[in-house]
Formats: C-alpha cells, sequence, structure tokens
C-alpha cells in the first residue's frame, strides 16, 4: 500500500499506524521519510515485508522548497537559525540556474551530522545534538534530474529524482552555497518511488475511511506484490516445483535466465518467491513467500 505520510510524523509511527488499521502481523516500510517530509511511502504486510529492503536502491523523485538565504543546523525547517543572510539582494536567476546545473548528473556529498548514519555504534544526530561534529566520507550519488520550477527570491522550487543515499537537505545546502548564499529545506515532498511511478497514494484519513467501510474496502487499497518487482527477471513454477522452492530446495533454471537474481511465480501469476539462478544453471530459494 502506498501511504501518503502526513507531515510532524516519523516514518516508523506512520507505520505502526498503518499496520493497526490493517490489522497486520508484520509490516515494513520501503525507505524513510523525515518528519517534516511528507508523500509516498510505500508500506508492507505480511509475507510482502521481505520485498522492503530491495526499495532501499530504488529511485525516488522529489518536490522540494526551498528558503534561500537562512541556514540551519538540521538543513531544514526543523532547525535552529546558524546564519541569516536574507537581507542580502536577492540572486540573480543566472546564478541559481549554474548553481544548479553544476549539482546535476553523478557528484559527491558528505553526509549531514543530522543522520542517521553511525561512528562507532552511535547515530550522527546524537553526536550532533550533543554539540559535536566529526569527519565524514563524501559520497558518490547520482542526481538524474534536477529542474528549476519557480524562482521568487528567497523561495525555490526544484524537483529532483535521485538514486538511493542521496541528502536532499545537503543537495539544496550545496546548491545555495554555490549560487552565493546559504538555504535550508522548508518543505519536501516525495512524489514516486521506483517502480510505483503513477500508482495512486493513500492519505490516513482516506484509509480510515475505508476501515468504516470493512476489510473489503482496505483490501481494495492494497497492491500486488510484483508491483515493487517489476523488471526483474521471472521464472514460471508448477506446484510441484514450488513446493521444493518453498522448502529450501534449488530447482533447475529455465534456460532462457540469466545467472543472477529472478522471481518466481506461479503458473497463476502469484509472486511465490524470489531466487537466484547460479552458475551451474540451478534456481536456489533466496525469499520464500508461501509455505
Amino acid at each position: 500500500m502506498l501511504l501518503d505520510k502526513p507531515p510532524g510524523m516519523s516514518s516508523n509511527h506512520a507505520l505502526q499506524r498503518a499496520k493497526r488499521l490493517f490489522q497486520a502481523s508484520k509490516a515494513g516500510h520501503g525507505g524513510s521519510l523525515d518528519p517534516l517530509a511528507t508523500g509516498m511511502l510505500p508500506i508492507f504486510f505480511g509475507s510482502a515485508t521481505k520485498l522492503a529492503a530491495y526499495l532501499l536502491e530504488a529511485r525516488k523523485t522529489y518536490g522540494v522548497t526551498v528558503r534561500l538565504g537562512i541556514a540551519t543546523n538540521t538543513g531544514d525547517a526543523e532547525g535552529t537559525v546558524t546564519a541569516d543572510r536574507s537581507a542580502e539582494p536577492a540572486l540573480d536567476p543566472a546564478a541559481i540556474e549554474a548553481a544548479v546545473e553544476r549539482h546535476r548528473g553523478e557528484i559527491q556529498q558528505v553526509p549531514p551530522m543530522f543522520s542517521a548514519l553511525k561512528r562507532g555504534g552511535v547515530p550522527l544526530y546524537r553526536l550532533a545534538r550533543a554539540g559535536q561534529e566529526v569527519p565524514r566520507e563524501p559520497r558518490r550519488v547520482m542526481i538524474e534530474e534536477l529542474r528549476i520550477d519557480r524562482y521568487d527570491w528567497p523561495q525555490l522550487e526544484l524537483t529532483v529524482r535521485c538514486s538511493k543515499g542521496t541528502y536532499v537537505r545537503t543537495l539544496v545546502e550545496d546548491i545555495a552555497v554555490a549560487a552565493g548564499t546559504v538555504g535550508h529545506v522548508a518543505a519536501l515532498r516525495r512524489l514516486t518511488v521506483d517502480p510505483f511511478q503513477g500508482q495512486a497514494m493513500h492519505s490516513f484519513e482516506a484509509l480510515e475511511a475505508a476501515e468504516a467501510e470493512g476489510v473489503a474496502a482496505l483490501d481494495r487499497l492494497l497492491l500486488s506484490p510484483n508491483l515493487a518487482l517489476v523488471g526483474w527477471p521471472t521464472a514460471t513454477v508448477d506446484s510441484d516445483a514450488a513446493g521444493r522452492l518453498a522448502s529450501g530446495q534449488a530447482i533447475p533454471a529455465e534456460p532462457h535466465l540469466r545467472i543472477g537474481p529472478v522471481k518466481v511465480e506461479a503458473l497463476s501469476g502469484e509472486l511465490i518467491a524470489l531466487g537466484q539462478v547460479t552458475a551451474d544453471r540451478q534456481l536456489a530459494p533466496t525469499r520464500v513467500f508461501i509455505r
């Protein structure tokens, strides 16, 4: 289910609330959003929870509102102001475009201190809250799309499509500095998570309305787990082979399958497992969704 996460709520809080609404025994989400952020948060229930980890690799698209001229310690509107240059003259649009252009494609980012990355087992954000700053190694990320949607000093609106591991807050700060000022994320909305482009998101208000109608109404909001695996090679197996995979046994791989990960479907099209085609042409199960 694709949740439209509201502002002011952590991803885990949103997950637990959705889990209660669907009365699910297990649930997981496909990539955290900061409490400030809104938008697409894929929620997986039951055995489909095993797919959540694969979305950590997914590309994501964001709509970002930037407040230029003011920097905060967190890089977003929830932090305290560390620099105020809002009284300076408005930046020329050409300076903004040039700064944005420099941040398209493959770039290097230094992760922010206010992040969940760990140093010596301690999350960086805890060190930051204690007034500490530690060196962080830069990381390569891919900014596939970076579009200026609107600029009216001191507000800049961007659309960003990026690879995993991208910190939009850091991207915004770096663009502002490159343009000759400072800035922070005033608002952030995740528009899509691959491969769910074009799929409807549902607010908690919509989920609660469906809950009031009954289980069938909630079920209509669920998507097939197969949608999370668009583009994966597919192995189709009969009930005998499905049973062997479910018990952890490898089976001969179909001739057309290349070495590497595959999804395994029953003849009905139901997703039953994820597997790995090995060099000796065996299909070994790695995640099983049936018993």
